[in-house]
């Protein structure tokens, strides 16, 4: 029997190949914004399961989580996946909603990820290095 993770691989995989717009680390990468961006806004319920983000918040969440990980390579990394613009975003999670990895309500939509911010100027143009404490 398959695990739910396997399953879930051969189907990120299966929409890389396929599709061929997007790399398959940007699918994982988006899901795991994804949690990062619940836990960050405390969207979680009793049980730890995520409860709804909005587009928009995802999309910043992403980019948080983004410089987090990559630092001032983020938007390289992005480029090398594939992602252009938060409208990519978009993308992706409306592929992970089709094979069923994600779920979406009734006002979700693609134009909520449409222009919601400008990835060279909040990336690389506005990045700031973050120096650690003096103690």
């Amino acid at each position: 029997m398959q695990s739910q993770q396997d399953e879930a691989l051969q189907k990120i995989e299966a929409l890389s190949r396929n599709g061929g717009r997007y790399r398959t680390q940007a699918y994982f990468f988006i899901l795991t914004a994804l949690e990062f961006t619940a836990r960050k806004l405390e969207r979680h319920d009793k049980e730890g399961r995520e409860r709804h983000v909005t587009g928009q918040e995802l999309s910043h969440g992403i980019k948080e989580y983004a410089l987090q990980e990559f630092g001032p390579t983020a938007r390289l990394v992005f480029t090398h996946w594939g992602i252009n613009s938060t409208y990519d975003f978009g993308r992706i999670v409306y592929d992970l909603i089709g094979v069923g990895l994600l779920g979406k309500n009734d006002e979700d939509s693609m134009d909520d990820f449409k222009d919601v911010f400008d990835m060279d100027k909040e990336m690389v143009v506005n990045y700031r290095f973050k120096l650690p404490k003096k103690k």
